[in-house]
């Protein structure tokens, strides 16, 4: 589909000064949001149930009118899916439209185009996923809890990523011991294997500490209370073998390695991505961005404490183009986790020149993206750039969202010479386009050693002992 076509679609004209070399179809979504709202005038409301009770609300406007109704509900679409990625929940509310009320409800449907959204919603908070028309949609409600920065004693902080995991020791607060491990969770369907790797990380850590007080895990995924409900890592096993031997896994882990008074605390590793920056700015008001198998976020609020958001936005639509690449788990386009994580290298490096074997794991292939950059090539600095300019129109996004001062980049797509261009290009295109921004965001990258095994480190800080 061309720019042109596109805009058709739309029937909203975005004007954009930055475009990714690489992605001339590209529309950022904020910069749609804005153009859309410009004319817009009948107010729609929306809320987002999540567990507890608590409530996401959002106050907005259509146009109402036939020739926008295609435009009203693609805005409404991306607009909800954005509130349930990052905030969570198990019910929308819907006031003042039943255009865009009967539209969600058939798209969040068995069968529906965001059927796999609300399988995913009805999972973690075990509850079936509703779609209701109301007059007023209810009252905001939130919760935040402190959590981590406890650095006393001999503690393990383990990291559990899609293509490696990383393990710390950490005695007072000073590491002295990390280890990166290649692995495959992601292709695997016998969770003993997740297990046994899980076990040897642990063992591996503990050798080098007199003794282990307390574990603190860092994955990829959705927890409650400890428990794995979703994630990414064990896509591969089955739901029985799931429930039985995955939910409970780094529990059971810990138990059974160093017995059942050794405290241990699972957190999502974007949260702890955010923790990592926190500790390491002595500030607050951070949001934590790590681009490697996925886009994982989290973010410590203005008081140092973490909100009990989703944080998922590796689902959330950063391109409100018709025609931006699909995600392959959830059948939905131009989501995150195709423009900041391993994917979004992948996907660009081919129209940058740059052949990648088809028999390379999706890991193996971004290091030779790697390889190139360091070396200096044209092409992998096209990629970065491309990239980068992404990474710019979404953090200004992401600020309209958070409000966040800080915004932390880890993960194995910002190692070395291509994430500092992408950095770089993110405050160009941020300085540029975006002049709210200007000294209330401050995207930043730790140090090398920091990116790589920093969200261990801050694992272990977890657990209270």
């Amino acid at each position: 589909m061309e720019r042109a076509d596109i805009m058709q679609y739309l029937n909203v004209e975005v004007p954009v000064k930055n475009m990714p070399v690489l992605d001339p179809e590209f529309i950022p979504i904020n910069l749609f949001n804005r153009a859309f709202l410009k004319d817009a005038k009948k107010p729609v409301s929306f809320g987002v149930e999540r567990n507890d009770g608590q409530v996401a609300v959002c106050h907005t406007f259509i146009h109402g009118t036939p020739e926008m109704r295609d435009a009203d509900i693609y805005y409404c679409d991306r607009l909800v899916k954005s509130i349930l990625w990052m905030k969570g929940g198990w019910k929308i509310y819907v006031s003042g439209d039943e255009r865009v009320f009967s539209a969600l409800k058939a798209a969040y449907c068995v069968g529906g185009s965001r059927a796999f959204d609300a399988d995913f919603m009805a999972g973690v908070y075990e509850k079936p996923f509703e779609v209701v028309l109301c007059e007023k949609v209810p009252e905001e409600k939130g919760a935040s809890q402190a959590v981590g920065r406890h650095l006393g004693g001999c503690r393990i902080g383990f990291d559990a990523g899609g293509s490696d995991r990383k393990v710390s020791a950490v005695i007072d607060g000073q590491p002295v011991f990390s280890e990166e491990v290649v692995w495959f969770p992601k292709l695997n369907a016998d969770p003993d294997y997740h297990y046994n790797g899980i076990v040897e990380a642990l063992k591996s850590a503990a050798e080098k500490m007199p003794r282990v007080d307390a574990v603190g895990v860092s994955s990829a995924g959705v927890f409650v209370d400890n428990r794995t409900m979703v994630a990414s890592l064990f896509l591969k096993v089955p739901k029985d073998e799931f429930d039985k031997k995955v939910k409970d896994i780094y529990l059971r882990a810990v138990r059974d390695t160093f017995g059942e008074d050794v405290p241990v605390v699972v957190a999502n590793d974007g949260d702890v991505s955010a923790l990592a920056g926190a500790m390491g700015l002595d500030e607050n008001n951070v949001l934590g961005i790590a681009m490697g198998t996925s886009e994982a976020v989290g973010f410590v609020d203005e008081n140092g404490n973490i909100t009990g958001w989703l944080n998922e936005l590796a689902f959330m639509p950063v391109d409100a183009s018709p025609a931006a690449m699909e995600d392959e788990w959830s059948g939905d386009i131009g989501c995150g986790v195709k423009y900041f994580s391993q994917d979004g290298v992948i996907k660009l490096a081919p129209r940058a020149g740059i052949e990648l074997e088809e028999t390379l794991s999706p890991a193996e292939k971004l290091k030779v993206v790697q390889k190139l950059m360091e070396e200096g090539s044209e092409q992998a600095e096209k990629v970065y750039r491309s990239i980068g300019t992404y990474l710019g129109h979404t953090l200004a996004y992401y600020y309209d969202l958070y409000h966040c001062k800080h915004v932390l980049l880890l993960g194995r797509v910002m190692s070395g010479k291509g994430g500092d261009l992408i950095l770089a290009e993110a405050k160009r295109v941020l300085g540029d386009e975006y002049p709210e921004c200007a000294g209330n965001l401050l995207p930043a990258l730790p140090d090398e050693k920091a990116r790589r095994v920093g969200q261990s480190v801050a694992a272990a800080s977890l657990p209270e002992i």
